[in-house]
Parts: structure tokens; sequence; C-alpha cells
């Protein structure tokens, strides 16, 4: 790199830190939305956060970042200063493509529609939200087209979330699931188990305090770092990061009548941000900074919440700590009966609390839907017959009201169309990277029963964590496991985990 390269680099690496600054201060106003701002501040938080995306926008599609990146031309993408400009060049690409005006108006809908959401929510009233999402959805077709695709405008929304990912390839990844999780479903059916009677140790007085000490446990253990997060509570549990390592905060909910939601969701929520807190904290404020994907993400946060969170050695750690926790609801329940109540297989409406096995049957549905409603075959109005209809066929299960049908997520709410297949991916990639961690540490499972998750967490922080977005994940997971993203350990892992539970042969 000359002289001029590095003048250039540096100012490029400025104007992205003012870019990273709005974005974290949007990133705030979000989170005290959804955590503690009285519902009359709406509408001006609406215009405040637009105002933000407006200005970030502008930042970063302005001539001057074009000449930097110009004058960076094309540097090795395998040093770090190359994989910054690579990043870079690709975030100024995609947002050239996207007028101002429709950034803002996308902010400002999405903020509007978000309260309104969660009020159509509590009350089951899809007619409180149907019409933000008719402001939402053709701005969204209009992103795609502005975007650009090759085959299909799902592609283009997707890159968003995962890039490199295609409608066609996650497609064929379903298709694989299918085939791989629908016999085993039918299987565990055909035996007749009664799934409530299984699952009723969760079920009971669970105080919310208590939940909240024992998740905070669980979760230090893990190596959550306290000095930099916190966790509050909200309708539709998140993690966010305000600009690097070093803020990374999470949320929850609770149900004192189910363990579950809380015990569960902590864990997730935690995998998201101690992917985010092992970031490189020299990434911090640039391109490079947050993780590769959200695929790769949701690998984090369910290879904590479920290979690790629902195995054996998790508990034969922490079992006897929450049977202490909740005596009246736990002591006349044993290990092995917790274990398995915890990992029952049954259809359920509600994808947050869907089983692994059952869990990328909702991902399908919601995937099949928002193409459906980008493509214009569906229209808002028809989406919740719409939702019950493809309930009905995947699960068997008609939703009793829209609370637990086509209004149980926040996604579409926050225009995060062509997010949904990045959670499947996630299922697919975790068990590919716990694999790979337990043939370079065996110790890991036998730790996990003494509550110690360090080796396992040092292994993550070197392969994945530390690289924020240096890599593409597509290259992050060739590099780590040696192969592209592959179903076949994933269900290998459900086959041998659910065939033993079941007695499946």
């Amino acid at each position: 790199m000359n002289e001029d390269d590095g003048g250039a680099l540096e100012k490029l690496k400025g104007r992205f830190a003012t870019i990273a600054d709005l974005g974290a201060a949007n990133s705030v106003l979000f989170w005290d939305q959804q955590t503690y701002m009285p519902k009359g501040g709406v509408a001006g938080r609406a215009e405040q956060m637009a105002t933000l995306s407006r200005l970030a926008h502008e930042m970063l599609v302005d001539a001057e970042t074009g000449g930097l990146l110009d004058t960076l031309g094309e540097p090795d993408a395998a040093t770090e200063e190359g994989a910054l400009v690579r990043r870079a060049r690709r975030n100024y690409e995609k947002a050239t493509r996207l007028p101002s005006r429709l950034v803002e108006r996308l902010s400002r809908a999405t903020a509007l529609a978000e309260p309104a959401w969660a009020e159509a929510r509590a009350e089951a009233d899809w007619s409180r939200f149907g019409p933000h999402l008719e402001r939402i959805l053709p701005l969204e077709r209009e992103a795609a087209e502005a975007l650009g695709y090759g085959d299909h405008p799902y592609d283009a929304l997707l890159d968003g979330y995962e890039p490199g990912a295609t409608k066609v390839r996650v497609e064929a990844m379903f298709e694989e699931l299918k085939a791989g999780v629908v016999p085993m479903i039918r299987a565990i059916s055909e035996r007749g188990d009664d799934a409530k009677e299984r699952g009723a140790p969760l079920r009971g007085d669970f105080d919310e305090g208590a939940q909240e000490r024992f998740g905070e446990e669980v979760i230090t253990r893990f190596g959550y770092d306290w000095s930099r997060g916190r966790q509050d509570r909200v309708v539709h549990p998140f993690c966010i990061n305000f600009g690097g390592p070093n803020d990374v905060r999470i949320t929850t909910r609770f149900d004192e009548g189910w363990l579950s939601p809380a015990l569960f969701g902590t864990m997730h929520e935690a995998g998201h941000a101690l992917y985010e807190q092992g970031i490189n904290p020299e990434y911090a404020r640039t391109p490079l900074g947050g993780g590769t994907s959200m695929g790769v993400h949701e690998s984090q946060s369910r290879l904590w919440e479920n290979l690790v969170g629902r195995s054996r050695p998790f508990w034969s750690h922490f079992y006897p700590k929450l049977q202490r926790a909740f005596p009246n609801a736990l002591d006349e329940v044993d290990p092995e009966r917790f274990y398995r109540a915890m990992n029952v297989v049954s259809p359920s409406k509600i994808r947050v609390e869907a089983d692994e096995v059952t869990y990328n049957l909702h991902i399908i549905v919601r995937f099949e839907l928002e193409v459906a409603l980008l493509e214009g075959s569906l229209t808002v109005a028809d989406l919740p017959d719409a939702w019950n209809t493809k309930m009905e066929e995947y699960f068997g299960l008609t939703p009793q009201n829209d609370a637990e049908g086509v209004l149980q997520d926040v996604h579409w709410a926050a225009g995060l169309f062509g997010y949904f297949p990045t959670y499947a991916i996630g299922n697919v990639l975790s068990v590919q990277l716990f694999e790979e961690a337990v043939a370079a540490r065996p110790e890991i499972p036998d730790l996990a029963g003494e509550g110690e998750f360090s080796a396992l967490l040092e292994w993550l922080r070197e392969n994945v964590h530390r690289h924020g977005s240096r890599y593409f994940p597509e290259e992050l997971v060739e590099r780590v496991t040696g192969r592209s993203l592959q179903t076949g350990p994933y269900l290998r892992y459900l086959k041998t985990k659910f065939g033993e539970l079941y007695e499946l042969g």
C-alpha cells in the first residue's frame, strides 16, 4: 500500500466511523423504544430514527466515499486492510442503489409499525397492524428492485442478511431438511406419547425473580461479560450492540407459569452477545465490526441454546441448582425426566416455543409466505388466512387467534424481509461448528458437565468471533470446517439425539 493509499484508507475509516456512530445512536433509540420509552413517544421517535438513517445513508453514498474506494482499488482481501475495503465497497455499492428517501421512509414506517404490532399481538387484533404492513411491503419491493438481483427479487433482500445466499439455494436446503425431519416427526408421532404430560415439568409456579437470577448465573458461566452488557425485558427478545464489543445488551421475556421462554431465550440471546463481545475490538466503528451474517449469528445462539443448553452434560451440573431455585415445582422431578421434558417433540403453533426437530418447518412457512407477498401472489389482507392454511399443512394445527398465528413474530413489522431463512442456516451451521470444536477440544462435553465452558468459548473466539465481518460467511465456514455449509451433520445430530430419546431404532 503506497502513501496515497494509506491516507485514503485512514479517511475511509474516518467516514465509516462516523457512519457507525450514527448507526449506534439509532440502535440506542431502538433499544429504548423496545424497553423503556413511553407510548406517547412513538411518533417523535420514528422521526428521530428516520433522520439518523437518512444521514448515515447520505454519508455512505456520498461521492467522497466512492472516490476513496476508487483510490484504494482492489487491495488483497487476505489482509485486514483489504478485507475492510472489500466490506466497505460492498456496503457502498448496495447503499448507492437505495435512494435516501426510501431509506428514510422505511425507517419511519418500521418505527411506527413495531409498537402497533406489539399492541396488535397483545389484543390478537390483526386490524391494528395490517395497515402498517400495507405500507411496508411496497417499500420492500421497491428496495429489492433498487438493489437488483439475478433470478428473483427475494435474492436482493436475503443477501442483506446472508451475503451470497439465494432463494434457489435456500429452497434446496429446505428440501433436504424436510426429507430428513418429516419422517422423524412422523415416527415420533406414531409412538403416541403424550407430549403435554412429557413436558409437564417445565410448567408450574416459577418465580420471575428466581428465573432471572438462574438465567444470569448460566450465561455468566458461558462467559457473558456483564461489565459490557445488561439484560432487560421486552415482548420479543433480541440482542443489540452499540458500535462495538463493549456495549452488547440482551433482552428476554418471562412467564411465571412456564420455565422455557426465559430459560432458553436467555441462553439464545447470550449466544448472540458472546459473538459480538468476542469480535476484535480494533474492528469497532469499521465495516468489519459485527457478525459476518445473520446465519452465522444464529449458529452461535442456537449452539449455546440447544447443543449446550439442552444437553445432558449441561444439566448434570445445573439441574441441582435449578431444583434449589424452584423446590416446590421440581423436587419430585428427577434429572432424566427434566431432560426429556425440555427435549419433547411436538408440533407447536409458536416458533420460539418449537422443539429442535420441528423448528425449521416454522421457518419454511414464513419463507414461503414472504416470497408470495413479495411476488404479489399473496396480499396483506389475505395473509392471516394464508398463515393458518400453512400451519395446517405443515403442522396439522390451526391458530386460535392471530396472536398465536400471523402476529407472533416482529420481523415484518421491523421490515426484515429475507431474514427468516437465516434461522435455518444457523441451526444447520451450529452443529457443523460444534463438531469441529469438539474434534479440536474433546474435553468440551465433559467440561460442560462441570459447568465449565471456557474451552468451547475459546475455540469459538479464535475461529469465529474475533474475525467479525473480515470473512464472508461462505469463506468463514470453509476456513473453519474445511467444507461448505451442509445439512448432513445437523440431520445426523437430530437423528442420534431424538432417536435415543424416543427409541426410534
